[in-house]
């Protein structure tokens, strides 16, 4: 999707009132999909939609 929002982690950090380095390790252990842009890391807002939508199913 050329218009998708990337997430900073410090943004993805706020979003799922998770620390900075639970989020490195979600994105480390593939379960939080991520681009690299230079030295950025960036997180599609479709990613953390996901992955909010699979935490609870998980859940449910």
């Amino acid at each position: 999707m050329p218009d998708e929002e990337l997430l900073t982690v410090p943004e993805v950090m706020a979003r799922l009132r998770l620390g900075r380095s639970t989020v490195y390790a979600l994105i480390r252990s593939r379960h939080l999909p991520s681009v690299t842009i230079g030295r950025s890391r960036r997180i599609p807002a479709s990613a953390v939609r996901e992955f909010i939508s699979r935490q609870m199913a998980e859940a449910a």
